[in-house]
């Protein structure tokens, strides 16, 4: 029985559910496929997302090396520019060697190159410059600039060096058995440098030894005491260098000079007689050594063997008497 205020549709549907179904997965399903669109597409951007993460992070760091320059200006009008190629990594400081840095002379904005280096197995490199033809800027400085071009690990680098010209001279002076040593400092246009120190050492092995050191007058003019007895090569020479050490204005600057004003040291090794400073004992000595230590072992040496004797040695038994 269909009741009156029900239609004929909904009659149909009462009596087949199976259509219901079929007419509610219709109108469904635009709802769910976009939802299944909406799923899918987070996840790829996540997936790309992480992708790219795990490149970066797979990715070596690069290391950030630094360069440190010194500047020297010889007697001779040259130039010598030391420079240290140096990283950190993991906190410690790594020298490095093997590296290519090139030179240049900086004139305003134009690069002369002056060459290159490479360093060597403690990461420094040395450059000697010809003073001659080095422009100067406005002020008077000359302006250096060493570069490290970098490599696949290493970012590139590069350091600026300033200073003004200057020309240190010294000139030793020996009267009766007083030695001295004249030193005269002056700038780029030779006017006299006052108030600069100027150190005196002589060449040694690993560093200068320093023996004194003077200020400069206003002639631009010290003079500095020369000791007695110091040791010189197997002719007596020794190499005397005069240093002026980071000047505000003209940086480093250094002259040196040959004189025989040494004590004449070989470097031959020579015999030394058996004595008792020497590594040679006196014979006296040595057989005396030798007789004590005989007879102090010997004790030992017959208590031993009178031990080792007493004991193969049988004991006595008397005989029984009845």
């Amino acid at each position: 029985m269909r009741t009156l205020s029900e239609s004929p549709y909904q009659s149909t549907l009462r009596q087949q559910p199976g259509i219901m179904v079929l007419l509610l997965c219709f109108l469904f399903s635009p709802m769910l496929l976009n939802a299944q669109g909406d799923t899918t597409q987070p996840a790829a951007t996540d997936t790309a997302a992480v992708t790219a993460t795990a490149e970066e992070e797979a990715a070596p760091e690069m290391i950030s090396p630094s360069i440190s320059l010194t500047g020297i200006q010889q007697a001779d009008n040259s130039i010598i520019i030391k420079a240290a190629l140096k990283a950190k990594a993991n906190g410690q400081f790594y020298q490095l060697y093997r590296m290519k840095l090139q030179a240049f002379a900086m004139n305003g904005e134009e690069e002369i190159p002056l060459g290159h280096v490479i360093t060597d197995g403690t990461g420094k490199a040395l450059f000697t410059i010809k003073n001659d033809s080095l422009p100067a800027d406005a002020e008077g400085k000359l302006n250096f600039k060493v570069v490290f071009a970098g490599n696949k690990m290493m970012d590139p680098a590069e350091e600026v060096l300033s200073f003004k010209k200057a020309k240190l001279e010294i000139t030793p002076v020996k009267e009766d058995s007083l030695m001295s040593v004249q030193v005269k400092l002056v700038d780029g246009a030779g006017n006299p440098v006052k108030d600069a120190t100027v150190g005196i050492f002589v060449k040694r092995l690993i560093q200068p030894q320093k023996l004194g050191e003077g200020t400069t007058d206003e002639n631009g003019e010290a003079v500095v005491e020369f000791p007695n007895g110091i040791p010189g090569d197997e002719k007596g020479n020794l190499t005397i260098i005069g240093r002026v050490d980071e000047n505000e204005i003209f940086g480093n600057l250094e002259a040196s000079s040959v004189q025989p004003w040494g004590v004449a040291v070989s470097n031959k090794s020579v015999e030394q007689p058996r004595a008792l400073w020497s590594s040679h004992p006196p014979l006296w000595m040595l057989i005396t050594f030798i007789v004590l230590m005989a007879a102090v072992w010997g004790h030992y040496i017959v208590i031993v063997y009178e031990l080792f004797r007493l004991r193969k040695e049988e004991p006595h038994t008397e005989p029984q008497k009845n």
